[in-house]
């Protein structure tokens, strides 16, 4: 299993869609304080089924919504897709069939969150 693509959109301080593709070698993530760094590694592993949101740095786990600043408005939605390659066939055996493998989780304020492979809930 490989990553290939990280998309954010609406996940803590990354209020617009933000795609990472992650190519073959060594990936780093270099900045200056504040600028998000951090929320990238917890956006993956909110995405791979971390519920606890005292590890994600939140008190409830709709902390992980954009809250807004004072020059953006806040989301109801927050939203990391992961894109897989599945080439190598070991992921779970019922996902095979498929050569890159989508998950999804998207949180909604007041609704939960809801997990998507290959765009099914």
């Amino acid at each position: 299993m490989q990553f290939k693509k990280l998309e954010i959109n609406g996940f803590k301080s990354f209020s617009e869609k933000t795609t990472f593709l992650i190519q073959d070698g060594l990936t780093g993530i270099v900045g200056p304080n504040g600028c998000g760094k951090s929320n990238i590694v917890e956006s993956l592993r909110w995405c791979m089924g971390e519920n606890s949101a005292k590890s994600m740095r939140g008190s409830g786990m709709e902390d992980v919504i954009f809250s807004g600043t004072s020059n953006r408005a806040s989301k109801n939605i927050a939203e990391v897709t992961l894109l897989l390659d599945n080439k190598a066939k070991n992921i779970s055996s019922q996902y095979n069939e498929f050569d890159e493998l989508k998950i999804k989780r998207k949180i909604e304020k007041n609704k939960g969150s809801k997990y998507y492979i290959n765009d099914k809930e």
